[in-house]
């Protein structure tokens, strides 16, 4: 067992603070860091992005030339998530400096707050999830313009051209594809939904050539006029045709009006450690900041509990029922509403969250209030550069496929992310979080999300890089990672791959739980009153830096692809 005094100095906000690492950390000796900083690493979602992103490394391009590249890579060939009808978010080391790129989208002009309601304002199934009027407006290619405007050294034209080549000349379907497309024109068709999804991607069949000259036409545009080339012009007169035709609601001065925001990263101070992560309105950084600090202030008392053990899983999921309690009621856009981010991770709040955890048994699900302080097919990727630069970006389209319609014409497909807003305060979105009136719908509000890409420095040098997929799932899919690195020292194969549990107060007291957990576990949990779901989730990207060198890894149960290289 691992002893309480190897847990995480309490979690502070700033760098103000500072600990005392643990011996058994095992990233790597300071010293050793720059004669390793000439390797660089990529772990993408797909072999394509990952091939194409450390070409761009290997050309001297740095790590947000790559991330560039991979976006665009990804709209073609992980159709999925990646995407240039959604949005998501970049967090950056550069050189000294720390940045936040928030470019997930944005409600349109015309929203408001009970338009998924019916008469008697109940929500209507299904209206923001599938089809033009679930879309808000999107912002990644705005955010790549932005990303490339202020960090990009590598030409623009260079960066997309690896997209446009497998979009025009197509790319060989892998076999996961496949099945989920099929899966999902079958599904669609099964529960009646309309949709020309099919007219797209049913000739996308396994391990044959699939081309998308729409697609290869419109990331041309982009490729020649940049921002301008998707939110005006031919592409923009696309959009707001297929809305006016299909209930939508995007117009032409929404996609004027939209503009990628560069925000300051939520920074939190651990054991040496400096955790640099997601701000509002993604809930993840500060989810992940209780995660950890509750389990640090339970276990001040207690001693750790061994890896994936019952008592480890009863523990997390007690601190999940908290965190997602105060998600509800206080994360939103913090443009629109006033966000207590120093408040949900002061220490002192946070260790008076965690005194109410049961360790032996389970919490009452209707018992647990928010506290009182004074996509499910996303897809993520990881970056390190020669020079030490680093990025964790999170990008989605919500669901698989998003809205499940294509931009005829444009030929890609729409986010359906207005499902990410609460439709109705207190009833539960497609994952099951409850949203509050702080993320009601409002023209022009970016909806909250679960993303949570995430940097770990140590002396001012990127020692890990982790973010994951899966909806609200994602937050525990990072502080899983994080945990498994830098508390069980496992290597970046060992810590995307190990088996992971997700708890988030509604349904309740369920567990969804990947594969590979010991069975007296489960019987142990199931004895307890917990219901377990074994559904997998979500798809880890990781680098971590040890003595030795880089280590990289792609989640064995994706198609991802991890490569580190010494450069040309």
């Amino acid at each position: 067992m691992l002893k309480a005094a190897m847990l995480f100095g309490v979690i502070a906000l700033g760098a103000g603070c500072t600990y005392t690492a643990s011996s058994d950390a095992g990233l790597y000796e300071n010293d050793n860091v720059k004669s390793l900083m000439a390797q660089q690493a990529v772990a993408m979602p797909d072999s394509y992005s990952a091939d194409a992103a450390m070409a761009v490394l290997q050309e001297g391009g740095n790590a947000i030339d790559a991330a560039i590249t991979a976006q665009f890579v990804l709209a073609v060939t992980l159709p999925e998530a990646g995407n240039i009808g959604g949005g998501g978010f970049m967090t950056i080391k550069f050189e000294d400096t720390t940045d936040f790129l928030d470019y997930r989208e944005m409600a349109p002009q015309q929203a408001h707050r009970d338009m998924y309601l019916d008469d008697n304002g109940d929500v209507k199934p299904y209206e923001s999830l599938f089809g033009a009027k679930a879309s808000g407006i999107p912002g990644t290619v705005a955010g790549m313009w932005a990303a490339h405007k202020k960090y990009g050294t590598l030409s623009w034209e260079r960066l997309l051209a690896p997209a446009v080549q497998l979009a025009e000349d197509g790319f060989v379907v892998h076999d996961k594809l496949a099945n989920n497309i099929s899966n999902y024109i079958r599904r669609t068709q099964n529960n009646g939904i309309n949709s020309n999804f099919a007219d797209y991607f049913q000739q996308a069949k396994a391990n044959t050539v699939f081309k998308q000259p729409e697609l290869a036409a419109t990331l041309k545009t982009i490729q020649l006029k940049g921002k301008e080339g998707f939110y005006s012009g031919e592409v923009a007169n696309l959009i707001v045709d297929f809305m006016k035709q299909n209930k939508g609601l995007i117009t032409h001065d929404d996609l004027a009006a939209y503009k990628a925001v560069w925000r300051k990263p939520l920074q939190l101070s651990w054991q040496g450690y400096e955790l640099v992560t997601a701000p509002p309105p993604s809930s993840g950084g500060v989810a992940v900041a209780q995660w950890i600090g509750m389990l640090e202030a339970y276990t001040a008392q207690h001693e750790v509990p061994a890896h994936n053990s019952s008592e480890y899983i009863h523990i997390m999921s007690e601190i999940g029922k908290r965190v997602f309690a105060d998600r509800a009621e206080y994360l939103g856009d913090p443009d629109f509403v006033s966000v207590p981010v120093a408040a949900l991770t002061q220490p002192q709040y946070i260790a008076a969250r965690a005194k109410d955890i049961q360790p032996d048994t389970i919490s009452e699900t209707i018992a647990i209030k928010p506290g009182l302080p004074e996509s499910e097919d996303t897809t993520h990727f990881s970056i390190m550069d020669k020079w030490g630069n680093a990025i964790a970006n999170t990008t989605t389209i919500n669901l698989t496929f998003g809205s499940g319609v294509v931009v005829s014409g444009a030929g890609f497909l729409l986010n359906d992310e207005m499902d990410d807003f609460s439709a109705k305060p207190g009833v539960p979105n497609f994952f099951g979080a409850i949203g509050g009136e702080a993320n009601a719908i409002e023209p022009y509000k970016r909806m909250l999300s679960s993303m949570t890409p995430t940097l770990v420095k140590k002396d001012n040098d990127v020692v890990l890089v982790t973010g994951s997929p899966g909806g609200t799932t994602i937050i525990s899919s990072v502080a899983q990672s994080l945990l498994n690195v830098l508390l069980y020292d496992m290597s970046a194969e060992d810590a995307v791959n190990a088996p992971r549990f997700h708890h988030q107060l509604f349904p309740k007291d369920t567990i969804r739980m990947h594969d590979g957990f010991n069975n007296d576990t489960l019987k142990n949990l199931e004895s307890m009153g917990y219901i377990i779901d074994n559904r997998r989730f979500g798809d880890v990207h990781l680098i971590k830096r040890t003595g030795a060198g880089i280590d990289a890894a792609s989640e064995a149960s994706g198609r991802g692809k991890s490569i580190v290289a010494a450069p040309n």
